[in-house]
C-alpha cells in the first residue's frame, strides 16, 4: 500500500514538474497556448490594452491541476473594444482582467460556452471586472455574464454601470447539460446600475419562464449588492431549488423575486433599505419557498416592492404565468423601522387564488413610528401565524402576533430588536425536518434574526471579501469642476463645446442676443447662466434644423437664473434628446430662469433616449404655444419610458397655449418604479389647449404627486388633467386649487384629498 501511495505521489510530482508557465504577448500567441495548453499550466496575458478580441478558452484541465488564465497584474489586462471572453472546457481558471471602454454585441461579455455543442464545466472566473462595458445603443440587448453548464463559479469579481438593455448576469438551463447545475455565484461586488426604464434591468436571472420547472441548484451566496436600481428585480429566480444565502442588499430599489419556479431559500441576507424609496426584500410566488432568517432595516417599498410581499396567484396557472403560494415558511425574520408587509398583493380578476398552506413563524416587526404591520388583499384564512412579535405602537394586533416591549442590539449601520416577552411558536416537526436538510442553520425557536455573529459576518464580508481586490468598491464616474467661460456671440458659445470635449462647462451669457446659424449640440456638461437683468434673445435661422438645442446622451444640460426669449427661435422644438438610441444616460435643470414667446415642443424626449432625472423649479414660463414638456414617443406598449424622475416645482406658467405635460409609459410591464413625477406648489393662469386634450395628461406613469398647485382660467369645459393606468399606480392628488379651470379625469389609483375647487 505505501509502495502505491508513492507511486501516486511521484507521477503527480512529475506531472507538477512538466506545467508551464506561459507569457503571452499577443492574440495569436494566447490562441496557440491555448490550443497546446495541459493540465497545470499557466497561461499569462501580458500587462497593456488587449483591443478588439474574441478571445476563447477551450482546453482542459483536471480538479487537481486547472489551466490558468491569468492577467500579468491583476487589473492591468485591459479588455477593450468589441471584445468578449468565451470558456469552453474544463477545469479552466480565468484570474484578474479588466473589460473597461468597449462592449461585446449581441452576445455575452463572458459566457461559461464556446458554442453549443461546448459548454465550460468546473470552471472558474475570479478577480475579474466589468465596468460600463455597454453595448452603443441602450435597446441592444445583451447579458454581461452567462452560465451555462455545471459546477461553474463566478466570485471575488466586481460588475459596475450597465447601461443598455440586458440582465446582468444570466444562468441558462436549456437542456440537461445545464441544469442542476450547482453553479456557485459569490463573493462578488454589484454596483451601481440606475434605473433602466424598461425591463430587463435586472442583476441576476436564474432561468426563463419556459424552462422554470426544472431545477438550477444554483447558489447565490456571500455577494454585495449596492444601488442595484435596474428594475423592481434585483435577483429573479425563475427556476428551482436556488439558494440565496448571507448576502448584503444596500439601498437598492427591488427585491429578491420568487417568480418561478419551486422551493427556492432565501436565508440569512441583510436588505439594509436605509429608507430608500423603493428599497423592497422578497416577494413570493409558486410553491414551497422558504424565507428564513433574514434581517429588513428601513426597507420601504411598497406593493409589488415590499418588504416582504406574497403574491397572489392565478388558478390552474401555467407554469410560467401566478402559480399560487403555497406550502412557503417565512420565519425568524426582522422586519425593522420597514413598510408594511403584503399578503395577497396583486389581486385581480386574473389573480384570484390566495395564498395557501403558508405559515409565518416567530419573525419580529418593529417600528417606532409605524401602526400596520400588514396590508392584506384577499382571503387569508389558509396563511398560519404564530410567535410574531410587534412593537407596542402597532395598531394591528391580529392573530398570531403579540405587542410586546423590545431592548436592542447596536450594530452598524442598523440594530437588531429582541423581544422581551419571548412566545415563540412550536414549529411544526415536519418543518424542523425539512429544514434540516434545506438550511444553514435549524429554525429558531426564538423570534426574529437575532444573531448579532451572523450580521457581523455578512457586513464584513461585503467590507471586506467581496469584488475584486485590486478594484475597490467604486464607482466609474467621479465628479469634475465646472470651467467658467464667458461668450458673447453664437460662435463663442459652439466654439467653448467643442474646444472642451468632456470638460464640464458654465457658459456666461454676457451679450443681449445670440444669433445661430446650425443647432447646439451638448456634448458635455454645460450649464447657461447670466447675469444680466433683461432677456437674453436667441435667433436662428428658419428651416436650418428641427430643434435648437440637443442634450447628447451621457451628459446634462442646466439653465441657471437666466431670462431667455424665444420669439425668434424658428425650429419645432426647444430642446430635445439624444435620437442615437445610446445607452448612456442624461439630465436636464432649469432653475430660477424664465422662457418666453416659443412657438413649438419646448422640451421633446426622443424615442429610445432616457434621463436619470429633470428638475424644474423656481421658473417662469410665459406666452408659449405648443406643447412645454412632451414624453409621448415611446409607443411600442412594452414599458419603455424617457424619464426616471421629474419635478416641476414653485413654477409659474402663464397663457400656455398648449399642453404642458404629456407622459406616456404604455404597455402592462410592472418591473419598473418609473416614471415618478413630482408636481408641486406651482402657479398656472390662463393655460388652455386644444378640445379634447389635457392640460396634463399622465398614462401608465407608476407614480405620482401633484400638491399644493394653483390652477386659474386653465381649460375651463375642458379636461384638466387626465389619468390613465393599465397596471397598479399611484397618484396624490391633494391640496390643489382650481379656479375657473378644467375638470379631473381620474382612475382608481388616484387619491384625492383636500382640494378647492371654485
Amino acid at each position: 500500500m505505501k509502495k502505491l501511495v508513492l507511486l501516486h505521489c511521484t507521477i503527480f510530482c512529475c506531472m507538477l514538474c512538466m506545467a508551464k508557465t506561459i507569457l503571452v504577448k499577443t492574440a495569436a500567441e494566447l490562441k496557440q497556448a491555448n490550443a497546446a495548453a495541459l493540465p497545470g499550466d499557466i497561461i499569462i496575458l501580458q500587462d497593456g490594452v488587449w483591443k478588439d478580441n474574441k478571445l476563447e478558452f477551450t482546453c482542459n484541465g483536471t480538479a487537481a491541476q486547472p489551466i490558468t488564465f491569468k492577467a500579468q497584474t491583476p487589473g492591468k489586462v485591459f479588455i477593450s473594444g468589441h471584445s468578449s471572453l468565451s470558456i469552453g472546457g474544463n477545469y479552466l481558471v480565468v484570474d484578474g482582467f479588466y473589460f473597461t471602454n468597449g462592449y461585446a454585441g449581441d452576445g455575452p461579455i463572458i459566457q461559461f460556452k464556446k458554442d453549443n455543442k461546448t459548454l465550460a464545466n468546473n470552471c472558474r472566473v475570479t478577480s475579474t471586472v466589468i465596468n460600463d462595458f455597454n453595448n452603443p445603443l441602450r435597446l441592444d440587448e445583451n447579458y454581461w455574464v452567462a452560465f451555462y453548464g455545471k459546477n461553474n463559479r463566478m466570485d471575488h469579481c466586481s460588475f459596475f454601470n450597465k447601461k443598455n438593455m440586458g440582465v446582468m448576469m444570466a444562468v441558462i438551463l436549456d437542456d440537461e447539460r445545464s441544469r442542476e447545475n450547482f453553479h456557485s455565484i459569490d463573493h462578488n461586488y454589484f454596483g451601481f446600475r440606475l434605473p433602466l426604464a424598461s425591463n430587463t434591468g435586472e442583476m441576476l436571472r436564474v432561468g426563463v419562464s419556459q424552462h422554470c420547472e426544472f431545477n438550477s441548484n444554483t447558489q447565490i451566496h456571500d455577494n454585495f449588492f449596492e444601488h442595484c436600481d435596474g428594475e423592481t428585480e434585483i435577483i429573479s429566480l425563475k427556476s428551482g431549488a436556488n439558494t440565496v444565502r448571507n448576502n448584503l442588499f444596500k439601498e437598492c430599489q427591488g427585491a429578491v423575486v420568487l417568480r418561478h419556479g419551486d422551493n427556492n431559500t432565501v436565508e440569512n441576507n441583510i436588505f439594509l433599505g436605509n429608507g430608500k424609496k423603493g428599497t423592497g426584500g422578497v416577494r413570493v410566488i409558486n410553491k414551497g419557498q422558504w424565507i428564513v432568517n433574514n434581517l429588513f432595516y428601513q426597507c420601504k417599498g411598497t406593493d409589488f416592492r415590499s418588504p416582504l410581499a406574497v403574491m397572489n396567484g392565478v388558478p390552474n396557472s401555467p407554469a410560467n404565468r401566478y402559480v399560487a403560494v403555497a406550502d412557503a415558511v417565512i420565519a425568524n425574520n426582522s422586519f425593522i423601522d420597514c413598510s408594511p408587509v403584503s399578503f395577497g398583493e396583486g389581486s385581480d380578476e386574473e389573480r384570484s387564488e390566495a395564498p395557501h398552506n403558508v405559515w409565518v413563524l416567530n419573525n419580529i416587526f418593529y417600528n417606532d413610528h409605524g401602526s400596520v404591520v400588514y396590508n392584506s388583499y384577499d382571503d387569508m384564512s389558509r396563511i398560519y401565524f404564530g410567535g410574531n412579535a410587534i412593537s407596542n405602537n402597532y395598531r394591528q394586533n391580529p392573530e398570531g402576533f403579540y405587542k410586546t416591549s423590545f431592548t436592542k442590539t447596536i450594530v452598524q449601520p442598523a440594530f437588531i430588536p429582541h423581544s422581551v416577552d419571548t412566545r415563540s411558536f412550536a414549529i411544526p416537526d415536519s418543518l424542523v425536518t425539512v429544514a434540516k436538510a434545506r438550511l444553514l442553520r435549524p429554525l429558531q425557536p426564538t423570534t426574529g434574526f437575532s444573531n448579532k455573529k451572523i450580521f457581523d459576518a455578512v457586513m464584513l464580508n461585503a467590507q471586506q471579501d467581496c469584488g475584486a481586490a485590486w478594484y475597490g468598491k467604486k464607482s466609474a464616474t467621479t465628479g469634475n469642476r465646472f470651467l467658467k467661460v464667458f461668450c458673447n456671440s453664437a460662435e463663442s458659445i459652439k466654439r467653448a463645446i467643442d474646444n472642451n470635449p468632456g470638460v464640464p462647462l458654465t457658459i456666461q451669457l454676457t451679450a443681449g442676443s445670440y444669433t445661430f446659424n446650425a443647432p447646439l449640440n451638448i456634448s458635455t456638461d454645460v450649464s447657461f447662466t447670466s447675469s444680466l437683468a433683461r432677456p437674453v434673445q436667441f435667433y436662428i435661422e428658419p428651416g436650418v434644423s428641427d430643434y435648437f438645442l440637443q442634450v447628447r446622451a451621457g451628459n446634462s444640460l442646466s439653465f441657471n437664473n437666466v431670462k431667455i426669449d424665444l420669439d425668434k427661435v424658428s425650429t419645432a422644438v426647444f430642446i430635445t434628446t439624444d435620437t442615437s438610441g445610446s445607452s448612456n444616460h442624461s439630465s436636464i435643470q432649469l432653475r430660477k430662469s424664465s422662457f418666453d414667446g416659443f412657438n413649438g415642443t419646448f422640451l421633446d424626449a426622443a424615442k429610445t433616449s432616457v434621463a436619470d432625472s429633470i428638475i424644474i423649479t423656481g421658473c417662469r414660463f410665459t406666452k408659449n404655444s405648443g406643447t412645454l414638456f412632451n414624453f409621448s414617443n415611446e409607443t411600442d406598449k412594452k414599458g419603455y419610458y424617457n424619464v426616471e424622475k421629474m419635478v416641476i416645482s414653485n413654477n409659474i406658467f402663464e397663457k400656455q397655449d398648449g399642453m404642458l405635460l404629456n407622459m406616456l409609459r404604455s404597455g402592462n410591464d410592472e418591473s419598473t418604479m418609473g416614471p415618478n413625477i413630482l408636481f408641486e406648489n406651482n402657479v398656472i393662469n390662463k393655460c388652455n389647449t386644444a378640445a379634447d386634450v389635457p392640460l396634463i395628461y399622465l398614462y401608465g406613469t407608476q407614480h405620482s404627486k401633484l400638491v399644493n398647485n394653483t390652477f386659474t382660467k386653465s381649460n375651463a369645459g375642458k379636461l384638466l388633467i387626465k389619468y390613465e393606468d393599465i397596471v397598479r399606480a399611484d397618484h396624490l392628488f391633494k391640496s390643489n386649487t382650481l379656479v375657473a379651470s378644467g375638470e379631473i379625469a381620474e382612475d382608481r389609483f388616484v387619491t384625492k384629498t383636500d382640494n378647492t375647487v371654485k
